[in-house]
C-alpha cells in the first residue's frame, strides 16, 4: 500500500504550534461548563403596603363669584350723589347712591299727620260710644243711636289702621331714596352720575356687586380619567390674588 506524502514547511509547523498555545492560554475552547457558584443565590424582597397617593390633575376652569347683586333703584327721582369708589370693596348696607328725598319726606310727614288725625277722631268716637252704651241701658237714647255710635267706633279704628299702613309705606319709600349695597363684595362701574333721573325697578342697573369671598371654581372637560372627582370636592392651590378666601368647587 502506498502512502501519500505531503510536503511540509517550517511556516506550517509554526502556525500549528501558535494555535495550540493560544487554546491553552484561554483555558479551553468556548462553550465549556459555567463556573460553579458557592452558596444559594441572593434575591431582593420588597413588602407591598397600601398608602394614600395624591393625584394631580390639570383641568380647564374659571372662577365665578359666590353671589352677584344688581343694584337698582326702588323709587323714582334724581341722583344727588354717589357714595362709593368704582372697583372698591363695599359692605352690606353701605350707602351707594342718594336719591332726592324731598317729595318722599313730604309724603311721610303727610301720612304721619293723617295718622294723628285718625287717632284723635277715634278717641272722640270711643267716648261717644261708651256714653251711648250707658244711656241706652236707661232708655235715654234709642237703640239705633247706640248702634250708630258703635259703627262709628269701628270705622274710626279702621281709619287708624289704614293711616298706620300709609305711614309705613311712606317710611319705606323714604328709606329707598338711600340706595345701599345688598351684599358685601366688590362693586363695579357706575352707570349713572349725579343729576341722572332713575325710575323705580328700572331695567338698567346702577351698578353690580360681586361677592368674591368665598368664590366658586367652575371646571369643564370632564372625562373617564376624572372619575375620582365624582364626589364633587376639588382642592385648589392658588394665591390670595386669584382666589381670595376659602374656595369652593363646582362642576358644570
Amino acid at each position: 500500500m502506498s502512502s501519500n506524502h505531503f510536503p511540509t514547511s517550517g511556516t506550517t509547523l509554526l502556525a500549528v504550534a501558535s494555535a495550540a498555545l493560544l487554546l491553552t492560554a484561554c483555558g479551553g475552547p468556548p462553550g465549556g461548563p459555567p463556573p460553579q457558584l458557592s452558596g444559594p443565590p441572593q434575591v431582593g424582597v420588597l413588602v407591598v403596603q397600601p398608602q394614600r397617593v395624591a393625584l394631580d390633575t390639570e383641568l380647564p376652569g374659571r372662577t365665578v363669584p359666590y353671589q352677584i347683586a344688581e343694584v337698582r333703584p326702588q323709587v323714582t327721582g334724581l341722583i344727588q350723589k354717589r357714595s362709593f369708589e368704582e372697583g372698591s370693596l363695599v359692605k352690606a348696607g353701605q350707602p351707594l347712591y342718594q336719591i332726592d328725598a324731598a317729595s318722599y319726606q313730604a309724603s311721610y310727614d303727610s301720612a304721619r299727620a293723617a295718622l294723628a288725625k285718625s287717632e284723635a277722631n277715634l278717641r272722640s268716637t270711643r267716648l261717644k260710644s261708651e256714653r251711648y252704651n250707658e244711656l241706652v241701658a236707661i232708655k235715654a237714647v234709642s237703640q239705633q243711636d247706640q248702634d250708630d255710635a258703635s259703627a262709628a267706633l269701628q270705622q274710626g279704628e279702621a281709619d287708624v289702621a289704614s293711616a298706620k299702613a300709609a305711614l309705613e309705606t311712606a317710611r319705606i319709600n323714604l328709606a329707598y331714596t338711600r340706595v345701599v349695597s345688598p351684599i358685601t363684595g366688590r362693586i363695579g362701574k357706575s352707570s349713572v352720575t349725579a343729576g341722572a333721573l332713575v325710575t323705580a325697578n328700572q331695567g338698567t342697573t346702577l351698578s353690580t356687586v360681586q361677592q368674591l369671598d368665598p368664590i366658586y371654581a367652575v371646571f369643564g372637560g370632564y372625562d373617564a380619567s376624572c372619575s375620582h372627582f365624582a364626589a364633587g370636592c376639588v382642592r385648589l392651590s392658588c394665591t390670595r390674588a386669584t382666589c381670595p378666601g376659602s374656595t369652593r368647587s363646582s362642576r358644570r
